[in-house]
């Protein structure tokens, strides 16, 4: 694509790095086959060709964003399949991610959606307010049809019905400290806490932690540690997500320099990926570049670290069919595919994958709040080839897509994690039938 940036606008290392790839971009249109928004909605602003036009508009005449930019980048998932098509390499998250920035920075929202994105940003990184705020939405989940019906209000009808009915009790896995593992130690990793996960479902650090102890591994919950940013980074708020990425980066290097890790863990792929995205965004930080790196270069999923490990036999044969749902951020943002799936049939359950596996399921953050109606089109598509799969049981590794596909699908979905620490010897997760097989001798 040819661009027309002046010297002065060059200047500026994000315009720089956005004008570099912008001119990647060969207008091929292969991206539109695997867009949700383009499949779904069928408009080319709606598709990654049509926001790159956009957004190259936008910074390349220097203007503030307009309403249509906004409308278009707003309904942008960040799921990211448009880079696994790509042919030119475009790396189109960093594009959508300074566009949204210059969004925050420049566009005013109307009052309504400002207080909605200022409450999210306020409440979701902080697991305390998170705990509250979900007790609370059980009073005011009454008030989610009424809200329904006034379209500034959508996403609030979207909070109270994502809102589980139960809060799980806090977990001592999410406090931090040291796991010692069983016999002799192999290995010493940080485990990511995250904001969302351990109030929603505390039960998938707590697998973690079991099975790698059972592997020899020695489990460190950081202190200091906060939300990896992630949530804030996809709405524009990039000073707040920055100083989310430093805080973490103190926490983890301290223990690496301390005692050394061979890897941080993370459980949520979502988060997987802003982490492993550290080095960038820190990159023009002259105190933060080199660490950031380091960070990003320790960061892993947790099924990445095990298919390094030297698994002993199950304990048990399960022998449950899984439906497989590949997160965005896992197949598309970390390119993980064949991991989860080798670790899964190795432990004994027989794997099967949806049709459209590519496509989002909805969740993608926020997403499923500001974007309800969207959202819950490619929530119940997403369902529909799951159930087709007429598998026992859903796995996946992200704590967004679970939330997401639960509140529609008729069979247990959990964390591919719990599903390989029961094999190995831990507990049955909550809800997933019993195994199918003879315990092994």
């Amino acid at each position: 694509m040819q661009t027309s940036f002046t010297p002065a606008q060059l200047a500026d290392p994000q315009v720089a790095e956005s004008e570099k790839i912008l001119r990647k971009c060969v207008h091929c249109g292969f991206c539109t086959a695997t867009c949700p928004t383009y499949v779904t909605l069928g408009n080319e602003l709606d598709s990654p060709r049509g926001r790159i036009y956009l957004i190259k508009d936008m910074l390349e005449n220097g203007r503030a964003a307009d309403k249509e930019t906004v409308l278009h980048i707003d309904r942008c998932l960040s799921c990211l399949a448009c880079m696994t098509t790509c042919p030119s390499g475009v790396n189109y998250m960093h594009l959508v991610d300074h566009a949204r920035a210059h969004i925050e920075e420049t566009y005013k929202r109307p009052l309504a959606d400002r207080f909605i994105r200022a409450v999210l940003a306020f409440v979701l990184p902080y697991p305390s307010r998170f705990r509250a705020a979900l007790k609370l939405a059980r009073f005011g989940r009454s008030l989610s049809g009424l809200f329904g019906k006034v379209p500034r209000l959508r996403p609030l009808s979207s909070m109270l019905r994502l809102a589980p009915s139960a809060v799980p009790p806090a977990s001592k896995a999410a406090l931090p400290g040291r796991h010692a593992p069983a016999g002799e130690r192999r290995g010493r990793v940080a485990i990511v806490t995250g904001c969302a996960q351990p109030v929603l479902d505390p039960g998938i650090n707590e697998a973690t932690i079991s099975l790698l102890n059972r592997l020899g591994v020695e489990v460190v919950v950081p202190e200091g540690e906060g939300c990896c940013g992630a949530l804030v980074h996809h709405m524009g708020r990039e000073e707040q997500a920055l100083a989310f990425a430093r805080k973490n980066v103190d926490a983890w290097l301290k223990l690496a320099d301390q005692g050394g890790l061979d890897a941080i863990i993370i459980t949520a792929s979502g988060c997987g990926t802003t982490i492993k995205d550290y080095g960038f965004m820190l990159r023009l930080d002259p105190a933060y570049a080199q660490k950031a790196a380091r960070v990003s270069a320790l960061a892993r999923d947790i099924t990445e670290y095990l298919a390094t490990l030297d698994l002993p036999q199950p304990v048990i044969a399960p022998g449950l069919t899984v439906a497989y749902h590949s997160a965005c951020s896992m197949q598309h943002g970390q390119k993980i595919t064949r991991q989860p799936k080798e670790l899964l049939t190795r432990a004994g359950f027989v794997v099967r994958e949806p049709r459209e596996g590519h496509l989002c399921c909805g969740s993608a953050g926020t997403y499923n709040i500001l974007q309800p109606e969207i959202s819950a089109r490619l929530r119940d598509r997403k369902v529909q080839n799951i159930e087709a799969t007429r598998a026992d049981v859903i796995a996946t590794g992200n704590i967004g897509c679970i939330t997401q596909i639960a509140t529609a699908a008729k069979m247990p979905i959990v964390h591919t994690v719990e599903l390989l620490d029961w094999a190995y010897g831990g507990r049955k997760p909550a809800g997933v039938p019993e195994a199918k097989e003879a315990v092994r001798v």
